[in-house]
């Protein structure tokens, strides 16, 4: 019960503490070093009294080294120049006046004045306990009186918190506190602290029992895996050290990505959250296999599982980080091999890798439904590899012979398809072994909602989205299909080139009810955007059902049952208004006026040249002639 209301206390404690401004935090960290060295001092006066046999031929220190022959008033010397500098310390840190601190240090000193007039045991330990009274109420009232202080900070905490969650929100509230405190940086210096500490109280124990034992190699691989082991275990073993070992991969894994990108020359701001990702991926996957609450040796075992499960995350995100660079080198042409190696070596390392961790685990454990994921997820790497290399080289074949190729679109949708197509199929795999292991393994509500956060996202959304795709290219290939083609002799007599690539046509043209000329290619991804003429911004495809309506478009052209393929006569479209009197000539003014025009998009009105043509770049059909 006491431990409890203890820690309940040191909660609201350490929550008043986070929140309190930089000034009045650094007054709350020296009062609680002054309280600190006046506990130290005490305990060092007791304990030296009650166990050290200060006449002895010579004393072991406290990490089992001799030292050398000392008699009794040297080492009292020594014990009296540490007590005095923590009692200077302690006096320095709570700002007594100058008659109380000689007293304060004079206390301090009292208890090693027994041993110079040799007083009995049971009387140093109560000059000692005395002492010990005396600072203690001399911290009391030190505190005492800086209790308004206390007071009046914490007042002023609250009154800001309150103002600023009334005027900003909760979020912005604990981002604010968030970045104030640095509590990563907190969490990271705690962990490593706890660790380093561990880890020198293990070493010597292990040195002592060697030494003890016979032994005189005291790390051995054996000992050192051992030593690991322990701290690692330790090092998981509550949700705080769990979120300590968040932020130590959260650095690692910023400096990571941070290298990757320097190395391959990327330039994009979104590619450096890697170190966001990480640490955040490794608590969901630490709460949801409960962590925290397993045995020691288990805890090992599922940590090791977790941090395979990362690392083929990680990779996958380097994935996304290279793939945008590999499609620019390629779409761009650039013939620097410099600039080409070290985004195809990231890539052959994406591939070797998985191959290399799969083969590994396979050889050293049975499968069950954790070796199944992490093969999943390396078998999903692979190939997503082998479709950036294989749009890779698609483009740069493309670029080697400089002419345009009229299939490469279809060639690098086909690929890129195939393999969303597999990741979709994946993601279905690894949703049933999730769900598997809910009910069979280890189900929670963690996991439970992992499972439809990664139905929503990596199933329902990516179909949506690869079905809209598919959608909008059939479109644009039935629009492509209905507009006349020029080959052979006529398209010799154009002496003009696309207005979307500059080109030549070298084989076809597409003409478009308004009279302009298009390679077949550039205007069909030009219509993946919208169903509007690049150069005057008509209607370039009108449905049947529209065509049965209007017998004459507004470009003079003949409808369905008439030659499509013919260009109208001079005067076609006044011609056709006078025939059909009002009704018609109003038909061709709803027309018109059906034609919109986005002046920040295209920076032109109808009849000039738009801009260049860098918005007609589709991302489900990366990059360029």
């Amino acid at each position: 019960m006491f431990f409890a209301v203890v820690s309940q206390i040191g909660i609201v404690v350490s929550s008043v503490v986070l929140v309190l401004s930089q000034k009045a935090l650094f007054k709350f960290y020296t009062l609680f070093f002054a309280v600190l060295l006046g506990v130290v001092a005490v305990l060092i006066n007791y304990y030296a009294i009650s166990h050290i046999d200060f006449y002895s031929a010579y004393y072991k220190a406290a990490l089992g080294v001799r030292l050398v022959p000392r008699n009794g008033p040297t080492l009292w010397l020594g014990m009296a120049v540490v007590q005095l500098l923590f009692g200077m310390g302690y006096v320095v840190l709570l700002n007594i006046q100058s008659v109380f601190a000689a007293l304060v240090v004079l206390d301090v000193m009292i208890p090693l004045w027994g041993l110079i007039i040799e007083l009995p045991v049971d009387v140093r330990q109560l000059v000692a306990v005395a002492s010990g009274l005396a600072l203690a109420l001399n911290t009391a009232v030190c505190l005492a009186l800086k209790l308004k202080w206390f007071y009046y900070s914490c007042r002023y905490v609250y009154l800001l918190v309150r103002h600023m969650y009334r005027i900003y929100g909760l979020q912005l509230l604990v981002e604010d506190t968030w970045k104030r405190i640095h509590f990563p940086d907190v969490l990271r210096v705690f962990w490593l602290t706890r660790m380093t500490a561990q880890a020198i109280i293990l070493v010597y124990v292990v040195k002592v029992v060697r030494h003890e034992s016979g032994e005189h190699s005291y790390l051995t691989s054996d000992v050192f895996w051992d030593l690991f082991s322990n701290l690692i275990i330790s090092g998981c073993d509550s949700t705080l050290t769990v979120l300590g070992m968040s932020a130590v991969i959260s650095s690692i894994a910023h400096y990571l990505g941070l290298s990757i990108l320097a190395f391959i020359g990327s330039t994009e701001e979104e590619d450096k959250r890697l170190g966001f990702v990480a640490p955040v991926l490794f608590f969901i996957l630490a709460l949801q296999t409960g962590l925290s609450g397993l045995d020691p040796e288990e805890r090992l075992v599922r940590l090791s599982r977790n941090m395979c499960l990362l690392l083929t995350a990680i990779l996958h995100f380097i994935h996304g980080m290279t793939d945008p660079v590999l499609m620019s080198l390629s779409a761009s042409h650039v013939s620097s091999f410099r600039r080409h190696f070290p985004v195809l070596l990231v890539s052959l390392c994406l591939f070797v890798l998985p191959v290399v961790l799969s083969y590994t685990l396979w050889h050293r454990y049975a499968l069950n439904t954790w070796l199944f994921a992490v093969t999943a997820f390396c078998v999903e790497l692979c190939l997503k590899v082998v479709v950036s290399l294989t749009v890779y080289a698609l483009f740069m074949v493309d670029g080697y012979y400089n002419v345009l190729w009229e299939k490469l679109d279809d060639y690098v949708y086909c690929v890129r398809s195939t393999g969303n197509v597999i990741e979709f199929v994946f993601g279905v795999i690894m949703f049933g072994n999730g769900a598997y292991t809910m009910m069979f393994e280890a189900g929670s509500k963690i996991r439970a909602c992992m499972m439809c956060l990664h139905a929503y996202f990596n199933i329902y959304l990516q179909a949506k989205n690869g079905w809209k795709t598919f959608i909008n290219r059939r479109t644009a290939v039935k629009k492509i299909n209905s507009l006349p083609e020029v080959k052979g002799g006529q398209l010799r007599d154009i002496e003009d080139v696309c207005a979307i690539c500059y080109q030549e046509f070298a084989t076809s043209a597409r003409i478009t009810p308004c009279q302009h000329y298009f390679h077949a290619l550039c205007l069909r991804k030009w219509l993946y955007i919208q169903d509007t003429c690049p150069m005057c911004h008509q209607k370039v495809y009108i449905e049947e059902e529209a065509r049965d309506r209007v017998p004459f478009n507004n470009n003079g052209y003949v409808a369905p049952g008439g030659d499509l393929g013919q260009f109208a006569e001079p005067g076609g479209a006044e011609a056709a208004a006078a025939a059909g009197g009002p009704e018609h000539e109003n038909e061709l003014l709803e027309d018109n006026d059906s034609i919109e025009y986005d002046e920040d998009e295209w920076g032109t009105e109808n009849g000039e040249t738009p801009i260049e043509e860098d918005y007609i770049n589709d991302d489900t059909d990366s990059n360029g002639d």
